[in-house]
């Protein structure tokens, strides 16, 4: 009944189904995929990939901060148990115990107020902050050396 329509020069009510989809279009009387078909096919591959490129690099710059942030934490620990006096495994249980305090917690101001109260006087939390700054540079490089 199209081919009919067709030949009276009428567009028939339906004609989407009368055209097969594109991926499939008849060409030169042999079916196959043409080439528009296969630009779209690889251009939805290449943006799936782009996708799973960006969530993976995503992932990895999140776990890159948690381990630079934890490293921080640890560096700060360190120096905050010498200006108390500790030394070897009491300085690294002190340091873990830094660790911890911001895992537990999200944000660092729980570390500062922990640091800042453990030095009671020996040093402020202003100056936790700033040593927390100074830190996060170091903590980074440390981590890119390890890799």
């Amino acid at each position: 009944m199209a081919a009919a329509l067709r030949m009276q020069g009428e567009t028939p009510p339906n004609a989407a189904w009368a055209r097969p989809p594109l991926a499939v279009r008849a060409r030169g009387g042999h079916m196959g995929v043409t080439k528009d078909a296969q630009h779209g096919a690889m251009a939805m591959t290449t943006f799936d990939d782009r996708e799973h490129a960006f969530e993976a690099k995503f992932a990895h710059d999140a776990e890159m901060q948690f381990k630079a942030e934890a490293r921080r934490d640890k560096l700060l620990g360190l120096w905050a148990a010498g200006l108390m006096g500790k030394t070897g495994e009491a300085a690294t249980a002190y340091a873990l115990g830094v660790v911890r305090a911001d895992v537990e917690h999200s944000g660092s101001e729980d570390v500062v107020a922990k640091v800042a109260a453990d030095l009671a006087g020996k040093a402020s939390a202003d100056d936790v902050r700033a040593k927390l700054a100074e830190l996060l540079p170091v903590a980074k490089k440390q981590l890119l050396d390890e890799l």
